[in-house]
C-alpha cells in the first residue's frame, strides 16, 4: 500500500481540493516538508488549472483582489506562508503540552473537527508501538526525527500510508526519537502478547474521544 502511486494520489487530490480537512492539513504540511512531492502539486495544479480554462461550460465567480486576502499587512502574509502549516495550528512543536499514553509515547490531540483522527504523537528515541494495523487506512508524516519498521526507514518529510493489510512494530530513532503527524480512518488493531488487552483498551478509550 504505501508506494509511490498512493502518494502521488494524496498530492492530487490536494491539488484537485477534494480532501477533508484532517487530510489537507496533513498534505499540505507534507508539500512543505519535501520538494519533490511540492513540485509534483505545482503539475497537478497546472494541470487541474489548464482543464478548467478549457471547460467554457463552468460558471466562475467574479472576484475582486480584496475578496482574496486579509486585513494583515505585506509583511504578516510572507510571514504565515513561510511557517509549517501543523505549527499555524498549534504553534512550535517544541512548547506542545504532550500526553504521555505510555512511557516512550506521548500524543497530542489538536482537537480538529473531521471524521479522520488527527493527532501529533511524540516517540522517545528508541521507543516503540507493538505490532498493529488500522481497520482503515493509516498515514504518518515524519515532521522531526526518524522510525522504522518492516518496511523501511522513514525521515523528516517522508510520509507513509498504510491500509488494514499492512501489520508493522513503528521503531523510533535511537539518536532522537520522532515527532509525527498521523491520521487514522479506523481504530488500530494490536497483535501479539498484549493484543487483546491493547485491543480492549482502545475500545475502553473510543468513549472518551
Amino acid at each position: 500500500m504505501n508506494g509511490i502511486l498512493v502518494k502521488n494520489q494524496l498530492v492530487f487530490d490536494f491539488a484537485s481540493g477534494s480532501l477533508g480537512p484532517s487530510k489537507s492539513l496533513l498534505a499540505s504540511t507534507y508539500l512543505y516538508l519535501n520538494s519533490s512531492a511540492s513540485k509534483l502539486n505545482l503539475t497537478f495544479e497546472n494541470i487541474l488549472g489548464d482543464n478548467l480554462i478549457e471547460n467554457k461550460d463552468v460558471p466562475i465567480k467574479t472576484l475582486k483582489y480584496s475578496d482574496c486576502i486579509s486585513d494583515n499587512s505585506h509583511e504578516k502574509i510572507s510571514a504565515q506562508k513561510n511557517l509549517n502549516p501543523i505549527t499555524k495550528l498549534v504553534g512550535p512543536l517544541n512548547k506542545i503540552n504532550w500526553k504521555q499514553i505510555y512511557k516512550g509515547f506521548s500524543e497530542f490531540d489538536p482537537k480538529f473537527q473531521d471524521d479522520d483522527d488527527l493527532k501529533l504523537i511524540k516517540m522517545d528515541p528508541g521507543a516503540s508501538v507493538p505490532l498493529h494495523s488500522h481497520g482503515g487506512k493509516e498515514y504518518i508524516l515524519v515532521l522531526s526525527g526518524s522510525f522504522c519498521d518492516e518496511f523501511g526507514t522513514y525521515q523528516k518529510g517522508d510520509i507513509q500510508i498504510n491500509d488494514q493489510k499492512i501489520k508493522h512494530t513503528p521503531i523510533a530513532s535511537n539518536d532522537e526519537g520522532c515527532i509525527c503527524l498521523t491520521i487514522t480512518e479506523k481504530d488500530v488493531i494490536f497483535f501479539g502478547r498484549y493484543g487483546s488487552f491493547l485491543n480492549l483498551f482502545t475500545f475502553i478509550k473510543s468513549f472518551f474521544k
